[in-house]
């Protein structure tokens, strides 16, 4: 059973859809927004959770006191449980975020309106994913980010790892059984005019 570790949701258990995805485990979570604590303040932030899936990794940022999250998944059972993952949460929050989920593939997503201000973004897409095409997400992400943003990365330990383009600062990975989290840095103005 996945739940929300910590915050003002903390310990709430989420609905997860039947073998349709692959929930990132409470120990790697935990260590995930350990670390991403250390390198930001989620207080306030905007965060993107691509291939969302249960929508732990951003609902947890939303529990840990972000402004905004987007959590995009185009599979139909993911997105119903997201939308219901969103009411449980919202309403154990002391703050009023916006939590919004797009039911559109995250190339589709990543093509639209672009704010710019996201300060932390998930990628989770499945083990299988092509490489290739999780590489061309991280191109099209840039648009969307600030200045100092964090991008987390999870891959299969056995697989290849992304391929940051130009404009990210990779920051060391680390490997937790069959996962693997990568981490970089977002360097606004250190990228090729897009």
């Amino acid at each position: 059973m996945t739940r929300i570790i910590a915050g003002a949701a903390g310990s709430l258990r989420l609905k997860a859809p039947d073998r349709v995805s692959r929930p990132t485990s409470d120990r790697v979570r935990e260590a995930i927004f350990s670390r991403l604590e250390s390198l930001m303040d989620m207080e306030g932030a905007a965060v993107l959770d691509l291939f969302a899936g249960t929508g732990a990794l951003g609902l947890e940022a939303a529990s840990r006191g972000a402004r905004s999250v987007w959590l995009v998944d185009n599979h139909a059972g993911a997105a119903r449980v997201v939308k219901s993952n969103i009411q449980s949460v919202a309403k154990a929050l002391t703050h009023t975020p916006t939590l919004q989920a797009s039911t559109t593939s995250v190339a589709s997503f990543l093509s639209g309106g672009a704010p710019g201000d996201i300060s932390a973004a998930f990628l989770d897409p499945p083990y299988d994913y092509s490489s290739a095409t999780l590489d061309d997400h991280l191109v099209a992400l840039r648009r969307w980010l600030a200045d100092d943003a964090i991008v987390i990365v999870e891959r299969s330990s056995k697989g290849a790892p992304p391929q940051f383009p130009n404009g990210y600062e990779e920051l060391t990975p680390k490997t937790y059984g069959d996962t693997t989290v990568y981490w970089a840095r977002f360097l606004k103005g250190s990228q090729p005019p897009l």
